[in-house]
């Protein structure tokens, strides 16, 4: 796998979704690389394209409530074990679970296998919340599909931080799972 610095040559090929992301990190001048590679379906896949990527791997999981009237982006280290009990104390939200797929393609554009951060900015309403693990902010890079699964950027944690979170209107609650 190839790391190849910026945006494609051409956007033949590409969803719009995922030019819009390449759009908006070359709008805040966010250096990113990418690599560009058969659909990540499952984290050993994702292991190996973020090997490559030389970046943290992040489990990207849409979550909502109960009542599936609050929704959440939860972006955590691919080896730490996800405990919904754990995390709905920490925000003080009725059991949380998996999302479907139609609210996830509804609120941010996004079907699964493809959840980013980069989803928020599709998400103009600001019906989900952005969850970050404390260590994932530890880390100088992180990874990240942009809206599909055939490519993964490295972007510096602290660009995502302080640029593209921000511009993204979304606040960032950070949790310690």
């Amino acid at each position: 796998m190839e790391r190849i610095k910026g945006r494609p040559k051409s956007s033949e090929g590409r969803l719009e979704k995922e030019i819009r992301v390449y759009d908006l990190l070359d709008a805040l001048g966010v250096e990113y690389e990418r690599i560009d590679h058969e659909p990540a379906m499952t984290m050993e896949v994702c292991e190996e394209i973020d090997a490559s990527l030389g970046a943290l791997i992040c489990k990207n999981l849409f979550l909502c409530n109960r009542q599936e009237t609050d929704f959440y982006l939860l972006m955590m280290p691919a080896n730490k074990p996800f405990k919904t009990k754990d995390l709905s104390a920490q925000i003080g939200s009725s059991r949380l679970s998996f999302a479907t797929a139609e609210h996830m393609e509804e609120l941010i554009d996004i079907t699964p296998g493809s959840v980013s951060v980069m989803g928020l900015m599709n998400d103009s309403e600001g019906r989900v919340k952005l969850l970050v693990d404390k260590d994932v902010l530890a880390e100088e890079y992180v990874g990240c599909h942009p809206c599909i699964n055939t490519s993964s950027l490295r972007i510096k944690t602290k660009d995502l931080v302080s640029k593209i979170i921000p511009t993204l209107k979304h606040e960032m609650t950070v949790v310690s799972l």
